[in-house]
């Protein structure tokens, strides 16, 4: 089992020091203003009267099982993917300029996924929320606390850290499903909110790390810098572990990109020790 958190001292080669998740003595002050921003938007819960008319409710069916959302035009076109959906001509000659937008489908997204990036749109944040610590400058996550009171043996993965994606056929990382969904949809800041989170979990088998990585490396594109190197850095800095893993030697012999590299990231980790 391996820990994405980053150590305070046996790891020179770690990701970053601001990732390191601590346990927070009282809820963040963040929070409150988390709620603030909320009471100044829609809530998805209750929609307007639709007396604007931009504020008019989209319809959105996701995943193969054409599950239902519904959001807010000008909450939703905050993302520029969604911005050019929502204003895209009408299919209907015959539909009036009051009638309903068009409704948009996603068969190829995940409902739970989505789920994520929309209560990213309405609240700045989605479950489990960030919380930084600002006496000691630690950042964690809300549910880190009542874990860490349940049990001081438990090795267990992290709860709501992995997610079935049908796509990879396996469990992977929840925030970087997330992430990828952002890169998708431009949504920059949630990119790298997912990035912080992912980096406080922790005792995360190697073969979940190795199937999340390669789905990251098969949904982002080449030139993206900050997902793939955060893999290669975690496997990098975890490599005892992962040289004595039957799924690494496995997953190498069917080779792609991410091995290559991982040999260049490895060989210009050996250059600076």
């Amino acid at each position: 089992m391996l820990s994405t958190r980053r150590s305070q001292s046996h790891h020179p080669d770690s990701f970053s020091s601001r990732y390191r998740a601590g346990k927070s003595k009282a809820r963040s002050r963040d929070q409150s203003v988390a709620s603030r921003r909320l009471h100044r938007r829609h809530s998805p819960d209750t929609p307007p009267d639709g007396s604007s008319s931009n504020q008019g409710v989209i319809t959105l069916t996701i995943g193969p099982t054409k599950r239902l959302f519904a959001a807010h035009k000008d909450i939703l076109c905050v993302s520029p993917y969604f911005a050019a959906l929502c204003n895209r001509p009408s299919d209907s000659s015959s539909a009036s300029s009051s009638s309903s937008p068009n409704p948009i489908d996603l068969p190829d997204e995940q409902p739970e996924i989505f789920s994520c990036v929309l209560e990213y749109l309405y609240r700045g944040d989605y479950y489990p929320r960030l919380r930084h610590d600002k006496t000691n400058n630690t950042w964690d996550l809300e549910t880190s606390a009542a874990n860490n009171t349940t049990t001081s043996t438990n090795r267990d993965t992290d709860p709501g850290a992995t997610i079935f994606v049908p796509a990879a056929g396996a469990e992977i990382l929840r925030d970087t499903a997330v992430y990828c969904a952002a890169q998708k949809y431009s949504l920059e800041i949630l990119k790298r909110l997912a990035l912080k989170k992912q980096g406080l979990h922790s005792n995360i088998p190697c073969h979940t790390i190795l199937t999340s990585a390669r789905y990251a490396y098969a949904h982002t594109p080449d030139n993206e810098s900050k997902l793939r190197a955060h893999y290669l850095a975690l496997i990098i800095r975890s490599r005892g572990t992962f040289k004595r893993s039957g799924t690494m030697q496995m997953e190498m012999e069917q080779g792609g990109k991410l091995f290559f590299d991982l040999f260049v990231a490895m060989c210009n980790h050996m250059v600076s020790l």
